[in-house]
């Protein structure tokens, strides 16, 4: 990677750019699509591998699911600090995807036997890829400037694209060809996603480079650059260890969360008053992020054994393989709506009725309560356990109405409320809340599962949808209490919408 930065543009030249969104977005955009297409391809095929190819249980499958998926969003944490405080994020990037590619073709050579070795590649080098990017699309924006919302939309946009090629793809040549095929396919996309970057990143001007360049010398700084690198291979073997184990990923989960807040707590002490309360509405608003996703996040879980037993393959007179919808829906539906979706604010606006961000935040618990509602009402459309792809489909629907709502305006709020030298850190936090939501996504999939890897397919639908109808219960309550504190929150959060 470069040690010195770019003199072509400087920090103020990006952000003083003309027009809707800085051209450095479009590569960021592109970059973070190829990423997505290979994360979303892996995970929409995780849970089905290990039921039908390393015969787990219904109900270990959920939890291991759960546990790599949540290993996956705390070293996002973790790669988020170290960006902070050593590497920059240019190079946490470069790094988090050569170990990406590892982890996909480690798979793609032998799925069965190096399963395990290959997902721990591939979680550790994520958590250095996933923050940083999304924190470099922050600094292309001024403090106060109006159009980082927008520019957050469109990168949002370029995630879904890819999740929904990713999605939608894996999981046919795993279905069609092989999961070795599959596997390549998640790192083909993965070494298109980095390359972009490397050929684009001279355009970033001063952005991402080390926080201790010009601070230490340069000796120094390679120094600790190779102590992050060896550090992160010699963490590989303790995720394997805890993947392969869910009981420690148990205590590994009760450790980590409350470090990182008596972290977040130190660092408070050192902002003015404003300050900290921002930081405050920025921890709310991670606490209730680890409820969404906790239910959201069954999409790769028990939705994805779901799709592939109980469902139908027809959907508006198509047949297709339910769990590609399962895969690729969300993602579609998001790629449709969302520009919908900005219309709709920028016109309630304009008429003073648009919601504000905990508002926003509590009708997508609501639209979720809903969603779920529907995945459990496809019990009423069942023949012999099997039930209408199509009802599934709305609900799908109905959640990605509910994830508009709130997962752009999350990352967006992140930049906001905290102070700049804590941007990669509270990224890191954010996603951290998402590893604890997928951990409980994990355990509440392990939860619907049925004791007995022999029931009936009708015995299976009724206790997935059962489950269903709990998360409903639990999104609506998060919803309503979200809404019902929006006056205060607000109050905490000073000049940020």
């Amino acid at each position: 990677m470069t040690a010195t930065p770019t003199k072509e543009q400087t920090l103020d030249e990006i952000q003083d750019f003309q027009g809707k969104y800085p051209k450095q977005l479009w590569y960021l955009f592109l970059s973070e699509m190829w990423e997505r297409f290979a994360f979303y391809g892996m995970r929409g095929m995780l849970t089905i591998f290990m039921v039908e190819r390393l015969l787990l249980s219904e109900k270990d499958a959920n939890l291991k699911y759960g546990a790599i998926q949540a290993f996956i969003y705390t070293m996002a944490f973790v790669g988020g600090l170290f960006a902070d405080k050593i590497l920059g994020f240019r190079k946490s990037i470069f790094w988090g995807g050569l170990l990406m590619i590892a982890g996909s073709f480690t798979l793609a050579f032998s799925p069965e036997h190096l399963y395990y070795i290959g997902i721990s590649f591939t979680i550790v080098g994520t958590g250095f890829f996933k923050p940083n990017i999304s924190t470099m699309v922050g600094n292309l924006y001024k403090a106060n400037d109006p159009r980082r919302d927008a520019g957050f939309g469109l990168f949002y946009s370029g995630i879904n694209i890819g999740a929904l090629l990713g999605g939608y793809l894996c999981i046919n040549v795993a279905n069609h060809y092989s999961w070795n095929a599959a596997f390549s396919l998640a790192g083909i996309g993965m070494t298109l996603g980095l390359g972009i970057f490397i050929f684009t990143k001279k355009t970033l001007g001063p952005i991402g480079f080390s926080p201790l360049l010009n601070k230490v010398s340069d000796a120094k700084i390679k120094i600790y650059d190779i102590m992050v690198y060896a550090g992160s291979l010699l963490v590989i073997p303790f995720i394997l260890l805890l993947v392969t184990n869910t009981k420690y990923t148990d205590y590994f989960m009760y450790t980590v969360g409350p470090v990182a807040m008596f972290y977040i707590i130190y660092e408070l002490f050192k902002f003015n008053k404003i300050e900290q309360q921002k930081l405050v509405a920025a921890l709310i608003f991670i606490i209730f992020s680890v409820f969404f996703w906790a239910f959201f996040e069954q999409a790769g879980g028990s939705l994805s054994l779901f799709a592939r037993y109980n469902l139908n393959h027809k959907v508006l007179g198509l047949t297709m393989d339910p769990n590609e919808i399962n895969n690729s829906a969300n993602s579609l539906f998001v790629i449709a709506f969302s520009p919908l979706f900005g219309l709709l604010w920028l016109w309630m606006s304009k008429k003073k009725l648009e919601p504000n961000t905990v508002v926003k935040f509590g009708l997508g618990f609501l639209f979720l309560a809903i969603a779920f509602y529907v995945f459990y009402y496809t019990r009423f459309f069942a023949i012999n356990g099997m039930t209408s792809l199509n009802v599934f489909t709305l609900a799908y629907l109905v959640i990605t109405i509910g994830e508009l709502c709130l997962s752009p305006i999350g990352l967006s709020l992140m930049t906001k409320l905290a102070p700049q030298r804590l941007h990669g850190m509270m990224m890191g936090m954010w996603f951290l809340a998402s590893a604890y939501g997928q951990y409980a996504a994990g355990i509440l999939g392990a939860g619907m599962a049925t004791a007995d890897e022999k029931a009936s397919l009708t015995v299976k639908l009724i206790s997935y949808t059962d489950g269903y109808k709990q998360l409903a219960i639990y999104a609506l309550i998060a919803g309503v209490v979200l809404i019902v504190i929006s006056p205060l929150l607000r109050k905490l959060m000073h000049d940020v919408h």
